[in-house]
């Protein structure tokens, strides 16, 4: 029971933080607003996470756990650039989903400098949590095989081209349609490199 009090208090502590922010700017909200949004004390607030910069960190940070997951979930025998369209879909889709809400928090992100790079810092992990599952899918060793790490990189490149296409539409494009057309350009590479090994 109190893990899920818990659960239900950091999913609403999230989803204040980011609907606040996306909509005043991170410099134009206080904790103070953030807590009084979720219905719950500013000591409530730091019991959960030490900074509004660490909401958003934390919120990446599960992001790329479900993109790995969703990678893990793809049949064994799906090419390469298959699988990895599907993992990257899956933020992909929620935007998709529920655009003016994920919009301004994606906008959000890639204006701020210090999530910018927060965000940046947080693709690096899921660049070697992806390679990390492509090397166990496919019976390579990160340490010597240059595959997983290349492959894992060029699908975060396409996904983070349609994040920034996106944000610069407005929302406008279609995130789904444009991971596909990325996804497209790069999929002989990835599918090559694995055929010729």
């Amino acid at each position: 029971m109190a893990q899920r009090k818990r659960l239900l208090v950091t999913s609403e502590l999230t989803e204040a933080a980011l609907q606040l922010l996306a909509r005043k700017g991170f410099d134009g909200v206080t904790v103070d607003e953030i807590a009084a949004a979720a219905g719950v004390s500013k000591r409530t607030f730091f019991r959960y996470f030490g900074s509004k910069e660490e909401v958003v960190v934390r919120f990446l940070t599960e992001m790329g756990t479900d993109v790995r997951a969703a990678l893990a979930e793809r049949p064994a025998d799906e090419p390469p650039s298959v699988a990895l369209l599907h993992a990257v879909r899956v933020p992909l889709d929620t935007c998709g989903e529920h655009t003016d809400r994920a919009l301004g928090v994606v906008q959000l992100i890639l204006r701020t400098p210090a999530l910018l790079a927060r965000f940046l810092e947080r693709q690096a992990q899921w660049r070697d949590d992806l390679a990390e599952e492509l090397a166990r899918r496919l019976g390579l060793d990160t340490g010597t095989d240059l595959y997983p790490h290349l492959a894992a990189g060029m699908a975060l490149t396409a996904y983070d081209t349609v994040l920034r296409r996106w944000s610069d539409s407005d929302g406008a494009d279609d995130p789904a349609e444009l991971v596909a057309r990325a996804f497209a350009v790069i999929a002989p590479s990835l599918d090559a490199v694995v055929r010729q090994d």
